[in-house]
């Protein structure tokens, strides 16, 4: 695919049509998922790798910013990317097919079970302060391009949460402008197909949560990153769920404009299977049926880790 085929992928939050023009250095590390895989898990242990420190001087998201992103200018983001002299690890949450591709750049993508992606976003949905991402984005970039979409109001969220998946499961909005089961195995699809190149890494939540220390060691060799045996303790200590919760401030996306109701709640549970006792038997059949429509059975089985 060339670059003046790539699909555009846009919403309220983001655009990736900001990396058109974007200048990489061999070096660089793109750290693209499908939102609530894994990515400030991913941008921290890049962060561990490349620093070899626990503490670093800025917040997460501003040494690792999400370019995509509308609540900044492209042009300031891009002018923080640039003053960087460390290796530099990118956030996106634009799929393969939308990105522009450099084989001396390594792309990682993260999956997760889509049933626990639903339960952490819909978490992410009720800690946000939309009023306070709505006011960034207007300072960042404005709000003409949506303002029929504000004056209509946000659309009605269902009042129980099995509703709530149900309508993340099925909502038939497309993939380049929706956050849903279709948005996220569409993203996973385009790296999947993409997988036998050596510059692209697919990462799985559930490996690191069961060794942490065993992926950040297959991360750093993988990435060419040499790390003294007397360092990994602490490095891999500071990666863990419990640490980075307790550090939220400092390590949540997008602090600096106050978007979430709380920094700690972004940080929610963390944990894998958390859908057992959200999903019914008759549940799961209905929920197989819909992600077999939508992906190939290795890719299905791989993103739930069966």
């Amino acid at each position: 695919m060339t670059a003046v085929e790539r699909p555009t992928y846009q919403s309220l939050v983001f655009d990736s049509a900001r990396w058109e023009g974007f200048v990489f250095r061999p070096d660089d590390i793109v750290i693209s998922t499908p939102p609530k895989c894994g990515t400030t898990w991913t941008q921290m242990i890049c962060a561990l790798l490349v620093f070899q420190t626990t503490t670093f001087d800025r917040s997460l998201d501003l040494i690792s910013p999400w370019l995509d992103m509308l609540t900044r200018d492209i042009a300031s983001v891009r002018a923080d990317l640039d003053a960087q002299t460390h290796r530099r690890f990118i956030k996106t949450h634009t799929p393969f097919d939308g990105l522009p591709h450099d084989p001396d750049v390594t792309y990682i993508c993260v999956a997760r079970d889509p049933r626990d992606v639903f339960r952490s976003w819909d978490n992410h949905m009720s800690n946000m302060d939309l009023p306070a991402l709505l006011g960034a984005r207007e300072r960042a970039v404005g709000l003409d391009d949506v303002m029929d979409m504000l004056a209509q109001g946000p659309p009605p969220r269902p009042e129980s949460e099995i509703d709530r998946f149900w309508f993340w499961v099925d909502d038939p909005a497309p993939a380049t402008n929706g956050m849903s089961l279709l948005s996220t195995m569409r993203h996973l699809q385009t790296f999947w197909e993409a997988r036998t190149q050596p510059n692209v890494v697919m990462l799985h939540y559930e490996d690191l949560q069961r060794d942490l220390e065993g992926e950040m060691r297959r991360r750093a060799t993988r990435l060419d990153i040499d790390v003294p045996d007397d360092r990994w303790p602490d490095l891999v200590e500071a990666a863990t769920f419990e640490n980075m919760r307790d550090r939220a401030d400092a390590l949540a996306p997008d602090t600096s404009n106050a978007i979430w109701t709380s920094n700690q709640q972004f940080f929610h549970r963390g944990s894998t299977g958390q859908w057992h006792d959200l999903l019914d038997d008759a549940d799961l059949q209905r929920y197989d049926r819909r992600v077999c429509e939508l992906a190939e059975p290795e890719l299905v089985a791989w993103a739930q880790h069966a």
